[in-house]
């Protein structure tokens, strides 16, 4: 049954003069936001913009400290998020709101009433995820899922609770392009059924193909309003930052050295019952390179960034080589010392310690960086690298002495992968480097990957978002159920190539012949 026509209906959800300030910021700054029944409205901005913030009180996690909220035309509170589900609003976190000692469907049934919890959830889990695309194991422990996983299951608990506003936060980044493409065709879908549903997507060309309006928010306040259909990206993005879309500098090179680091038939029994084996993985990344590894979410990204970063050894030392060493049995500090850095794909909990200070946070990975001595911290040492860091990738902070969970995800995400790049390490491996963050930080990011490139370091970038590799890599892999196809240079390449083979497994078959690998030439 189609929603009737918008300009005959009150608001599903209107906001006006919202406000929320923290010490030292102010988050939103008199807000006004109208959704209509049937709409997908978008939610621009920069990271800090303060999009997170005013979802967070739509969904009643967060209290303004000022305006009003109508529903359906009548003035309510949101004290909390049973009152925003009551409503009818469903919202999936960028930053996951899951418990990880508890199961997928455990999870999911707590957002659920009591009735629908206790029957048959396991098989309607099973079912909603099928018919969107979004596969997902209800009896595995959310701790040993991945962070694209993990989307998934935030995804599928709200399609469960069957909303009547769906607020949905960057949730594509898990997805194949065919993926995406079918999750675009659920949304129009729900919107048909009169859902209204609020996107927040740092993608613009998926804002401008989806959402019929947009809030563009700038520094906490409103800078316009728009429909993104008749808005190029360059619009959009001056809207949103008041200068140009950037572009990274990506300068062709052939000139490569000696493969830094190499993958030589790497299997390893996953860790998890639910996890993804590796099967004979060959790969190489010479000094002067940067290779993608694309794939959907759980086909043994996990696994294979444990084994490179040394946080699970491998039996065989021979099986990964950093610089001409055998690093296959050291552990990640020992790695570290051969040249490597790296960054994980979490940001809180595993990329940084949210209770920590930015400085305490540069220690943990950059204290070779001349702040120890003796065994004793010099914290004015660790004070000025964290201080070079914000300077230099524009991190939005406090100050150094901010805590992690302080920063909004891009700024965050830009302060590991600072702290990562001013190591100046001979060998990168970064998992979704820009993931959830905003246009002017993701052309930041990736420049800085690029730069590392042609001052000699071997990148390994593992990303579910291929216009991302197609920007930065100088070749690309495919990984699907724990087996790795050979890097093809990206010039001989496009993403309708790359989504099929992320969707079907390469090499079925125990290989034959010359198992060693050897770097790419890519141009």
């Amino acid at each position: 049954m189609s929603a009737p026509p918008v300009a005959l209906t009150r608001p599903r959800l209107q906001l006006s003069g919202i406000a929320k300030a923290y010490p030292g910021v102010v988050a939103n700054d008199r807000i006004d936001l109208c959704v209509m029944p049937g709409e997908i409205h978008a939610v621009l901005g920069e990271n800090g913009a303060g999009k997170s913030t005013l979802m967070k009180i739509i969904y009643g996690v967060v209290k303004p400290d000022a305006g009003t909220i109508r529903w359906d035309g009548e003035l309510v509170t949101i004290a909390n998020p049973g009152d925003a589900r009551a409503l009818g609003i469903g919202m999936v976190f960028q930053h996951f709101s899951l418990f990880e000692s508890l199961t997928v469907g455990d999870n999911i049934a707590l957002a659920l009433d009591a009735s629908e919890a206790k029957h048959g959830l396991d098989a309607r889990i099973s079912e909603v995820s099928a018919r969107y695309g979004l596969a997902v194991e209800p009896r595995r422990r959310v701790h040993s899922l991945s962070a694209g996983e993990r989307q998934r299951v935030e995804i599928v608990r709200c399609l469960l609770q069957k909303p009547r506003l769906l607020i949905m936060d960057e949730p594509t980044s898990v997805l194949t392009p065919q993926a995406v493409d079918k999750l675009f065709e659920t949304l129009r879908r729900l919107k048909s059924e009169g859902c209204s549903i609020l996107y927040i997507s740092h993608k613009l060309d998926e804002i401008r193909a989806l959402c019929e309006r947009a809030t563009v928010l700038r520094s906490g306040r409103v800078s316009g309003t728009c429909d993104p259909r008749t808005e190029s990206p360059s619009s959009l993005a001056r809207m949103m930052t008041g200068a140009d879309l950037p572009h990274p500098r990506h300068r062709q090179t052939s000139q490569r050295g000696d493969g830094a680091l190499l993958v030589k038939r790497l299997s390893l029994k996953a860790d998890d019952p639910f996890g993804t084996d590796l099967v004979d993985v060959e790969l190489a990344v010479r000094s002067g390179q940067i290779v993608g590894i694309a794939g959907v979410s759980g086909n043994g990204q996990t696994e294979l960034l444990a084994a490179l970063s040394g946080e699970r050894p491998v039996d065989d030392p021979a099986a990964i080589e950093l610089n001409g060493v055998a690093a296959g049995r050291l552990d990640a500090a020992q790695r570290r010392a051969l040249g490597l850095a790296f960054v994980p794909e979490e940001r809180l909990g595993r990329g940084a310690v949210p209770e920590m200070s930015l400085v305490e946070n540069a220690l943990l990975t950059a204290h070779r960086q001349g702040m120890t001595h003796r065994g004793f911290v010099r914290l004015d040492a660790a004070r000025a690298y964290a201080r070079a860091v914000i300077g230099q990738f524009q991190v939005k902070a406090a100050g150094a002495y901010a805590a992690a969970r302080s920063l909004s995800g891009g700024n965050l995400q830009k302060f590991i992968v600072g702290r990562e790049v001013l190591q100046g390490p001979r060998v990168l491996i970064a998992a979704q480097p820009t993931w959830g963050v905003d246009i002017g930080a993701s052309a930041l990011i990736r420049q800085a990957l690029i730069d590392l490139r042609d001052e000699g370091v071997a990148v390994l970038v593992v990303s579910e978002e291929l216009e991302e590799l197609f920007e930065v890599c100088d070749a690309i892999a495919v990984i699907a159920r724990g087996r790795l196809s050979p890097p093809k240079p990206t010039h001989e390449t496009n993403v309708e190539e790359v989504g099929l083979l992320m969707s079907r497994p390469f090499g079925a078959e125990p290989r034959t012949g010359n198992a060693h690998a050897e770097p790419i030439d890519a141009p």
